[in-house]
């Protein structure tokens, strides 16, 4: 279950950190799952299927980096589709959740057969809503990313997964830059997706560090998205954006430890608090020798710490009422 009244849930993206190699997959699902997280992710996608060969003859953006072609990287990080069944099946084993990002109608239907609990909507395809529509008809929760969106292109996509009779769906804000810059967060829009779509929304992160991950969560998010790579050091494109095994799992036990702190909102006399009330609130004290049927006033009385017997809210009734028996100095009324 995801949302309110629940934990939250962890998603540990792996993306192309594998670097083309089946045992690492593996290694990388074990070790979301010793982290903390709920799900280990992939992307599912065949180059061919997803980029024009000549539509990056330039390269811009975060690619600028990239000293191989744009189509190269990406042939580079393709997860094979015969590796999703025996992942799936190891995840399973070992008590993670795997899906991924499918990025080809081939891909969405490879996920139904495998039956993954969810599937995740990458923000390069909030506008492709035929695929939207093809993802939303499998009755599936689905986290649909929401970078480099207005809440036009986002209310456009959450009508076309309704229009197939699924509302399992969880915004997730981001800012789809690697890194991303922790300035431009814009962790408020968490608030203005939860009142205008009446979802439930995470945050896929790409910034540095765990500051924006655990500000979502004392925001309201349910869902936190963050890339988790054996070495982060590591040559290839997501390594760069990503935290290490250690990092990830202060991360999660972080998250954990917020959520505790978070509460109910109830307000109430907490347990750790019932003695400290005591002693740093105020009583009515005695401050001279008062004599039976002598009257109470700003000279022989005063609020003082502990609160032993009547509260210092008591103490304007007090005043001119007659003692009705003799009271030393600082005794308690």
């Amino acid at each position: 279950m995801v949302g309110e009244g629940y934990s939250c849930y962890v998603i540990a993206e792996i993306g192309s950190n594998f670097d083309g190699s089946f045992m690492k997959a593996k290694k990388l699902i074990k070790l979301a799952k010793k982290c903390g997280a709920d799900a280990a992710k992939f992307q599912s996608f065949k180059t061919e299927e997803l980029l024009s060969r000549n539509g990056f003859e330039r390269k811009s953006a975060f690619q600028s980096r990239w000293k191989k072609s744009v189509w190269q990287v990406y042939k580079d990080a393709e997860l094979p589709r015969k590796w999703h069944k025996e992942l799936n099946n190891y995840a399973k084993k070992i008590g993670i959740h795997f899906f991924t990002s499918p990025w080809d109608f081939d891909a969405v239907d490879l996920l139904k057969k495998l039956n993954v609990p969810a599937i995740k909507v990458g923000s390069g395809d909030i506008t492709y809503l035929e695929i939207l529509k093809k993802i939303g008809s499998l009755k599936k929760p689905i986290f649909l990313a929401t970078g480099a969106s207005t809440i036009k292109e986002v209310s456009d996509a959450v009508k076309a997964i309704k229009s197939t009779g699924n509302h399992k769906i969880i915004l997730m804000h981001s800012v789809t830059q690697y890194p991303s810059p922790i300035e431009q967060a814009n962790l408020n829009v968490l608030q203005t997706l939860m009142k205008n779509f009446k979802l439930n929304v995470g945050y896929s992160d790409h910034s540095p560090g765990s500051l924006v991950p655990l500000a979502s969560v004392a925001l309201g998010a349910s869902v936190i998205e963050k890339h988790l790579s054996l070495n982060p050091k590591s040559k290839g494109p997501d390594h760069l954006h990503s935290m290490s095994p250690k990092s990830f799992a202060k991360m999660v036990q972080d998250i954990r430890t917020l959520e505790k702190a978070l509460g109910d909102g109830q307000k109430r006399i907490e347990k750790s608090e019932k003695e400290t009330r005591i002693v740093q609130r105020r009583g009515i004290w005695t401050i001279k020798k008062i004599k039976k049927g002598e009257k109470f006033n700003n000279n022989n009385i005063k609020p003082l710490r502990p609160v032993k017997g009547m509260s210092a809210s008591n103490y304007k009734e007090i005043l001119g009422r007659k003692a009705t028996r003799d009271f030393r100095p600082y005794e308690s009324l």
